[in-house]
């Protein structure tokens, strides 16, 4: 944790890290500028009403197989604890298809805009698995009212220790992103 925060102090970026265990939520607070719900966790009530009690941003990624209601649900518990910083974030669902990692809802993405007033983040990169679709799947993402993206890059994705299949280079995603803009501003959005 210490390595994770002086890293980002030194570049000036943030910390947004997976709390997995309740015991756990102090420590990472003291590092972290964003805790993070991983998807296996979204129905850990305990955690999310102690999640709850932290003055700290909480990013609720979406069960594996959750509807929107029950990952609306979810969040719930954390705001009723007081903490009103929850950040959805789509990660996709687990369906019957093999092809991708996941199922990349983006349905969801505008489901919860319509349903709440809390932001929401997409990430097609674990929502997919697949370096191929990152692009694709970012630029409707942000059309459909995306708050922001996850996406994983790595300089060198074919020899990456985790998650290489899903990364894209630096270069790839420099473009990614100028197109982003194109977009957004087509829907009369900003980046």
């Amino acid at each position: 944790m210490k390595l994770l925060r002086k890293v980002a102090d030194e570049f000036g970026m943030g910390v947004v890290t997976e709390v997995v265990d309740s015991g756990d939520i102090e420590l990472i607070e003291s590092y972290a500028d964003i805790l993070q719900v991983g998807a296996r966790n979204m129905q850990n009530f305990q955690m999310l009403k102690a999640l709850g009690k932290s003055k700290k941003p909480i990013m609720l990624k979406r069960g594996l197989s959750a509807t929107i209601s029950e990952w609306l649900n979810a969040a719930e518990y954390i705001l009723n604890e007081g903490n009103e910083q929850v950040i959805f974030c789509e990660r996709g669902i687990r369906t019957y298809e093999t092809f991708t990692r996941n199922t990349f809802d983006l349905s969801a993405v505008a489901a919860i805009k319509e349903l709440s007033h809390l932001p929401i983040v997409a990430d097609p990169s674990h929502g997919t698995g697949r370096r191929s679709m990152v692009a694709p799947m970012s630029r409707p993402a942000i059309a459909a009212g995306a708050d922001g993206l996850i996406i994983e890059v790595h300089p060198h994705p074919e020899i990456a220790k985790s998650d290489g299949n899903q990364s894209l280079t630096p270069e790839s995603f420099d473009e990614l992103t100028k197109s982003l803009s194109a977009i957004a501003n087509a829907v009369g959005r900003k980046i």
